[in-house]
């Protein structure tokens, strides 16, 4: 196990870890928490009760955070013609075809890749660059579409893709340690909201086992998993 520092040892042992704390009071001990001298990160880890070694138990799907993450993605657009502009106006940072050479050489300086559908023919074999980095655009995360304004509109204002992990858990950014606790509360709210839409059929049991929400360099909070659902 990894050495932390005193102030992350002070932060952990400044309230009760076993305790499950409703969103707002768990959000709000995180930022009292957080010591480092850059605006952390803010983000939630959610084990759920599904099988992703099963097809038909992968959770994942993509949420607009209403007040977005507190960072500005990075967009490329691979397109052309009129949807350029298309994608320009929506304030794409990368636009056009050409980025799909600069890659191949090991080019990768963007956060979020859009696509029209019939420029897939030339983006598929980058799939094996940008699948494991979690790059390739795909029609369920809204990333393949003839509509690059809608999509690049929605990535810059907080738009975000979650997928469950072989462990079955699913991580995912909700803010800034500088938003204020009822922001960061509907922010994770709207992600739970989605999560819980995204259940499988044939997950069977309790689907949200735990929620645990965190700064980058802080200590998790454990947030009580039926203030979302009273099913689940």
């Amino acid at each position: 196990m990894p050495k932390r520092s005193k102030k992350y040892s002070g932060a952990r042992e400044s309230y009760d870890r076993l305790v499950r704390q409703p969103p707002r009071e768990a959000l709000g001990q995180v930022k009292e928490m957080a010591f480092a001298r850059f605006d952390e990160s803010i983000d939630v880890a959610t084990h759920l009760g599904v099988d992703p070694r099963r097809a038909d138990q992968v959770v994942r799907g993509t949420v607009v955070l209403p007040h977005g993450t507190g960072k500005s993605p990075r967009v490329l657009a691979i397109c052309q013609g009129d949807k350029e502009a298309e994608a320009e106006e929506a304030g794409a940072d990368y636009i056009g075809t050409e980025y799909v050479d600069r890659i191949k050489g090991g080019w990768l300086d963007f956060d979020v890749c859009v696509a029209t559908p019939d420029l897939m023919r030339m983006v598929g074999p980058l799939g094996r660059i940008l699948g494991p980095r979690g790059l390739m655009p795909t029609p369920k995360a809204g990333t393949v579409t003839f509509d690059v304004g809608r999509a690049v509109s929605e990535i810059k204002a907080g738009k975000i893709e979650y997928r469950v992990d072989k462990t079955g858990n699913l991580h995912a950014p909700i803010g800034r340690v500088s938003f204020e606790v009822d922001l960061l509360t509907e922010n994770l709210s709207a992600f739970m909201a989605s999560v819980l839409r995204a259940k499988p059929a044939a997950a069977k049991g309790t689907y949200v086992r735990s929620v645990t929400v965190s700064s980058t360099m802080g200590p998790g909070v454990h947030v009580d998993p039926n203030s979302f659902t009273r099913s689940g």
